[in-house]
């Protein structure tokens, strides 16, 4: 089990405020998780809580490409976040700055997520 975040690389934003983000999106996606009637995304939190909650972040090129790769994990049914910021800071109101997929079953990631380099 394991949980992606995956990182817009063409838009300038510092390691603070990148880690933020990442946050923004493992937390959101946990929240989506509690709150929802879905007993497998609730069964997949758990297993994945127990199992140390492993999280990967990798970087995508574009805002399109990040997109797509959340379009296909919700074609999947695996929970997906899409971050905006806020825009107090370093970028504009409103940009997307990165996604979160799962947590779920390793492959199911790695066939969204798995051709993607680490940030």
């Amino acid at each position: 089990m394991k949980m992606v975040i995956m990182v817009r690389n063409d838009i300038k934003m510092g390691k603070g405020k990148i880690a933020a983000q990442v946050a923004h999106a493992a937390v959101s996606l946990v929240l989506d998780i509690l709150n929802s009637n879905n007993n497998i995304w609730k069964s997949c939190l758990e297993e994945w809580i127990n199992e140390g909650q492993p999280k990967i972040v990798v970087k995508v090129e574009n805002l399109e490409e990040l997109l797509k790769r959340a379009e296909l994990a919700r074609q999947k049914n695996l929970p997906v976040t899409i971050i905006q910021d806020a825009g107090k800071t370093q970028v504009e109101p409103g940009t997307i700055t990165c996604a979160g997929i799962g947590p779920c079953e390793d492959s199911l990631i790695d066939s969204i997520t798995g051709d993607l380099k680490l940030l």
